[in-house]
């Protein structure tokens, strides 16, 4: 049943992708469908991108191991900043402003805004580097999942992973990304309300107020508005998992591609909604994986909490819900894998070698997207045992790079470029220089994450007013 029910899924969306395949013809529809994409696709693509088998299995299983019901301070973080917020503020201007440039990537609006070259290839190349870790991040989450609810041997897992993503992405691009983004997210959305009814009808919880109860008696911290980690810990989270959203490359596509200014408020509300429900799904859950596990299981010896969701699925949960909590999972992952593999093989064909040659130029995209998978497989088969701070490291990053010279160039006639030079230089320095100087492995990367995002944005307008360059950028 489990594998009938898997293939089934995988028929279908590379059929998805050779029907999408039939109707992109050139490198605007392959990066964005022509940019006619209505509200529910665009809002279930920012959803289905914005969160992967990261949240479902690495972040539910420490984040909410480690805080417990604090952890749902993430959730308000997601839904409101990383969501709501995101499309009110940023989603009608940014459609408007890149038309208006003609610019399909986040390198292009930054040339076209600030006049340079330099940005543009600086941008490209932080985001195929950086977006590399993160796509690793999701195929071993993924790959845990496999590993123990399927018993798909983990290195078995990743090749599937790879092959499918490559397959349906290489073929339909970003339509087929949209279009399976709406199936993907219809699942996603189920269930995550399927998960929270199982947990709450388990023996182990007993119910919301008892499982609650139960909480407290093994550790009142788990039940403490701020979890035992602290408050610094905690809100470097929220920030690198909220406000890190606006600056990252593949969820600003989504923006681009909208049909027009209309859809946006249907769009907002359905994204909103959505992350409300995935988000408390996935660290609700994770907070109660205490009332069924004494202490963290193991891999290779050592104590590893994200092996907690995969392990809840597979010893309590009957095959019928383990199968379809597994397509959740699954469904969130290829959704964010091929944003990923999309937004960073643009990087190079499209901002790098900017070739006029339509033809070459989409299939320069689609080799590029096997490269860009290639490189995530390889990182993943060391079966790095810090997802979080993986995902942390390169969320943090490269929304420090962006989000400064992204925001002020959609609303500030006056940023400059050096302002845009200065907060993106200062955005890698802090995330790889502090990530490096604290240990990869150190509790403090998501903190470090979120004074990458914050600290630029504070530095761009101190530059703007100490440089006499007034004029509009664009």
């Amino acid at each position: 049943m489990k594998l009938a029910l898997l293939l089934g899924y995988v028929v279908v969306m590379i059929g998805i992708g050779y029907y999408s395949m039939r109707r992109t013809k050139t490198v605007g529809d392959f990066f964005l469908a022509n940019r006619a994409l209505g509200p529910w696709v665009s809002a279930f693509a920012y959803g289905t991108t914005y969160f992967s088998a990261v949240l479902f299995i690495g972040y539910a299983g420490r984040i909410g191991w480690g805080f417990g019901l604090s952890s749902l301070w993430i959730v308000v973080g997601n839904a409101l900043v990383g969501s709501l917020l995101a499309w009110l503020i940023l989603a009608r201007r940014t459609r408007v402003i890149t038309e208006k440039l003609g610019a399909m990537t986040m390198p292009e609006f930054l040339e076209s805004r600030y006049q340079s070259r330099f940005l543009r290839v600086f941008s490209a190349v932080v985001i195929f580097i950086f977006l590399v870790p993160y796509s690793a991040s999701v195929y071993m989450g993924l790959s845990y999942l496999f590993d123990v609810v399927m018993g798909i041997p983990y290195v078995y897992a990743l090749l599937l992973m790879a092959v499918l993503t490559g397959a349906y992405l290489i073929m339909g691009g970003y339509l087929a990304v949209s279009v399976n983004s709406l199936v993907q997210g219809v699942i996603m959305f189920f269930g995550a309300l399927l998960l929270i009814l199982f947990i709450l009808n388990r023996p182990e919880s007993g119910g919301l107020y008892q499982a609650i109860e139960r909480l407290k008696m093994i550790d009142p911290k788990l039940v403490a508005p701020v979890g035992a980690p602290g408050f610094w810990s905690l809100f470097g989270l929220v920030m690198v998992t909220s406000l890190g959203a606006w600056g990252l490359p593949q969820m600003v596509q989504k923006f681009y591609s909208i049909k027009s200014e209309r859809v946006i408020t249907a769009a907002t509300v359905i994204a909103t909604v959505f992350a409300l429900v995935c988000t408390f799904s996935a660290y609700f859950s994770g907070a109660l994986t205490h009332l069924f596990f004494p202490t963290l299981p193991e891999f290779a010896g050592k104590p590893n909490p994200e092996l907690l969701m995969p392990q809840l699925m597979s010893q309590f949960m009957p095959l019928s819900f383990a199968v379809v909590l597994l397509l959740l999972v699954f469904s969130a992952s290829m959704s964010t894998l091929s944003s990923l593999v999309l937004v960073s093989s643009s990087a190079i064909a499209i901002d790098l070698f900017s070739l006029r040659d339509k033809k070459i130029s989409l299939l320069l995209m689609r080799l590029l997207c096997g490269v860009f998978i290639l490189c995530s497989l390889l990182i993943a088969f060391y079966r790095i045992s810090f997802i979080v701070n993986l995902m942390s490291i390169s969320w943090g990053t490269t929304a420090g790079v962006f989000l400064a010279p992204y925001l002020y160039g959609l609303y500030w006639e006056r940023a400059n470029l050096p302002a845009a030079i200065v907060s993106m230089i200062c955005g890698i320095s802090i995330g790889l220089g502090a990530s490096w100087y604290y240990g990869f492995q150190s509790q403090v990367i998501p903190l470090v994450g979120s004074l990458a995002i914050l600290i630029p944005l504070g530095v761009f307008p101190l530059v703007v007013l100490f440089t006499s360059d007034k004029k509009r950028g664009a």
